[in-house]
């Protein structure tokens, strides 16, 4: 399995950044008006949303191969949390599209936002 790439700096972001934990929860409504609420997922979903800016032509690169590899949000790989350094082994990109800029030479950005897969 592919492992996120990291920039040269050894950073995998770039602030600022953003982490989110959310709850996914059914909710039944019977006829009497009572409720039945029952978890989605086993625990809270995380997702990254990554900021690059000031990026060089090879890290543009690197970071445009490796989404190219897992064929946009298709495959899965491992990400590590920048905040914790947790390796979350199942991960995808939430975007089926990258879009890439460059403000001058050597002056590439991004955004991606990486999501962890349940089962």
């Amino acid at each position: 399995m592919s492992t996120f790439p990291l920039l040269k700096t050894g950073a995998i972001t770039q602030y600022p950044a953003t982490a989110v934990q959310q709850f996914s929860t059914d909710l039944v409504v019977f006829m009497d008006g009572t409720e039945q609420r029952s978890r989605k997922l086993p625990g809270p979903a995380k997702k990254w949303v990554i900021n690059l800016a000031m990026l060089d032509e090879s890290e543009m690169r690197v970071l445009e191969e490796f989404y190219i590899a897992q064929s946009g949000n298709y495959a899965s790989f491992s990400f590590a949390d920048p905040w914790t350094s947790t390796v979350y082994p199942d991960c995808s990109f939430q975007e089926d599209t990258l879009l890439l800029g460059f403000e001058a030479q050597d002056r590439g950005k991004l955004r991606l936002t990486v999501v962890e897969n349940w089962q």
